[in-house]
């Protein structure tokens, strides 16, 4: 009976050790009962103030309780874009809980990419969507992450050329440009650039409003004291073309300066209806976290090699709005 307790202890021993040295990245592959586990998905959104990713929120829960028997969603974001820390945070606790995959719409295309490493050496998938990591941080890193979104530089291409056709050679036009370290706002400034200069426009101001609309606000309203004949203002999102159009009203200037946006949120809709906004550019937020989280469950499922999915952008005019 000694003998029998002292292996019992001695087995006890070595299950405790085991655990100690039990691989941060091995999941659970069942439930209790035996019940093979559910994936379970963390979605990362930058901050839920702003319309279009609480569109996206919603388009990923109801797609969730459309597949609850397929998955688990935890989604998560912070309150102001620029919290970069804060994501990064929430990344490290995905991390701790052992989610299956983490979809990420990062804050900094920069930053979060050794957070993500960190995850993905965790034996969590990780997807990126919306905003791309950025290439040569991704080559430092030595980690490949798949991006699952939408070509940001055609959509400000396009809205550019609809806005182009609507002027003169010539023309004085400003640029309203998002997070100036974020790949997303970068590609958006250099789309409404393309257009621009293509179109033989004179590109007189181009500053960054950190996607927010009352610093977009501020900036618009010294672009109109400063250059007087400014016939157009290309906002890189669409909260930032809502400060335009509010300095364009404080200034007098509402509808006699050309507006375009990015996004497509519900308010800009009403503003183009009321001819204070051009157009806008619809990357249909209510399915970009949905594509992300298909494509991680299709990486858990398969165990295939990711690789980037471009995702749609169409151009929403004020005949067009919803």
């Amino acid at each position: 009976m000694i003998r029998s307790v002292s292996l019992s202890a001695v087995a006890v021993g070595l299950f405790a050790a085991l655990l100690s040295i039990w691989p941060a990245g091995c999941r659970k592959s069942a439930e209790p009962g035996g019940r093979p586990a559910k994936p379970r998905v963390a979605l990362i959104m930058k901050s839920l103030a702003n319309e279009f990713f609480k569109t996206m929120e919603d388009g990923a829960r109801a797609h969730q309780r459309a597949h609850a028997s397929a998955y688990e969603l935890l989604p998560n974001g912070i309150k102001d874009e620029q919290d970069v820390a804060r994501q990064i945070a929430i990344v490290e606790q995905m991390i701790a809980q052992e989610v299956s995959a983490i979809v990420i719409a990062p804050a900094d295309s920069k930053a979060l990419v050794p957070a993500c490493k960190q995850a993905i050496d965790a034996g969590i998938v990780v997807v990126n969507i919306d905003n791309k990591f950025n290439d040569a941080v991704l080559a430092d890193q030595k980690v490949k992450i798949p991006f699952v979104g939408p070509d940001n530089r055609k959509g400000a291409r396009i809205a550019g050329e609809c806005l182009a056709a609507r002027l003169k050679k010539g023309d004085e036009v400003a640029i309203v440009e998002g997070v100036t370290n974020a790949f997303n706002g970068v590609q958006r400034k250099a789309g409404f650039e393309d257009a621009m200069k293509a179109a033989g426009m004179k590109i007189v101001s181009s500053q960054s409003a950190n996607w927010m609309p009352d610093q977009a606000e501020k900036i618009v309203a010294g672009m109109l004291v400063q250059h007087p004949n400014l016939k157009a203002i290309l906002c890189a999102n669409d909260n930032m073309a809502l400060g335009a159009v509010a300095a364009l009203k404080m200034g007098g200037k509402g509808g006699k300066v050309l507006v375009v946006g990015y996004d497509n949120i519900s308010a800009v809709q009403k503003l183009m209806k009321a001819g204070q906004i051009l157009c806008t550019i619809d990357q249909h937020a209510d399915r970009i976290a949905v594509y992300g989280i298909e494509y991680a469950l299709e990486i858990l499922r398969k165990k295939t090699t990711p690789a980037d999915k471009e995702t749609p952008v169409d151009l929403i005019v004020a005949d067009g709005a919803k």
